[in-house]
């Protein structure tokens, strides 16, 4: 799923834009600190409401980082303004991807890492949209750099994505050619994708299509969950799963304190 990009003016030259991203929410680990994962929300939400979801959840040993993306105009919307990781066009698998949004936003990601402790494992995960930059996050660690050929510093040891996509999925093999240590990244890396069959914002198809080309691009350690009955929301069972396999997949300590 994919979406066109606004910022091409005139002649197709590119307007940079600004990204002034929001409030980010921390929740500490309440148990020994051995997992530092950021969680990116949806379209139009903010950091603070899976906060206080993801504080609920019985694993003491991760420190959640929640960022709230920047507010800018959605052209789905008509160009009015939300909270987004990039921008959204036409809800279609054949629109290109907004590069430089994506790009800002996984950037965004990265450095909120960067100055977790040496020892610490790096997750990233997120809903919808945020599953999105998630998942785009886990191609540019693949590949070793960002869409904008700059070098992507973050070492992942785990992604989440619920409800959500995997933007330049057509490019990716492309992208990954080449590029020695790629392989061995995607081999390493677990990914956890979650999907509901009633979901009527993201459909369905687009999360299965999304495990598919990623295992079809070297990604071994792919895990496709699906919900019947699920709509484009998160209930206590996906939540629950998204609890095991985290715990299972970055060896933590469980109620270790």
């Amino acid at each position: 799923m994919s979406f066109t990009p606004p910022y091409l003016g005139s002649g197709g030259r590119s307007v940079r834009r600004a990204f002034e991203f929001g409030r980010t929410y921390v929740v500490r680990p309440k148990g020994k600190h051995q997992a530092t994962i950021v969680w990116l929300h949806g379209l139009g939400d903010n950091g603070a409401s899976w906060s206080q979801l993801l504080e609920t959840l019985p694993l003491p040993n991760i420190k959640w980082i929640c960022p709230t993306a920047p507010t800018q105009p959605i052209t789905i919307f008509g160009g009015f303004p939300s909270t987004a990781w990039f921008d959204v066009g036409e809800l279609s698998e054949d629109a290109p991807d907004d590069l430089e949004g994506l790009d800002a936003s996984a950037a965004h990601v990265a450095n909120l890492l960067s100055t977790e402790p040496a020892d610490i494992k790096l997750g990233v995960g997120g809903f919808s949209m945020g599953a999105a930059t998630a998942l785009y996050s886990a191609s540019c660690f693949t590949v070793g750099k960002y869409g904008n050929s700059n070098p992507y510093p973050a070492n992942l040891s785990a992604v989440v994505g619920l409800s959500g996509w995997l933007p330049c999925a057509k490019t990716l093999s492309n992208k990954l050619q080449g590029v020695e240590e790629a392989t061995g990244r995607a081999q390493s890396v677990p990914i956890l994708l979650c999907h509901g069959k009633g979901d009527d914002v993201v459909p369905y198809k687009f999360g299965e299509k999304s495990s598919r080309s990623l295992k079809s691009n070297g990604f071994l350690d792919v895990t496709f969950k699906a919900y019947d009955g699920l709509g484009h929301f998160t209930i206590p069972e996906e939540m629950d799963e998204v609890r095991a396999w985290v715990t299972s997949k970055l060896g933590l300590e469980g109620n270790s304190a």
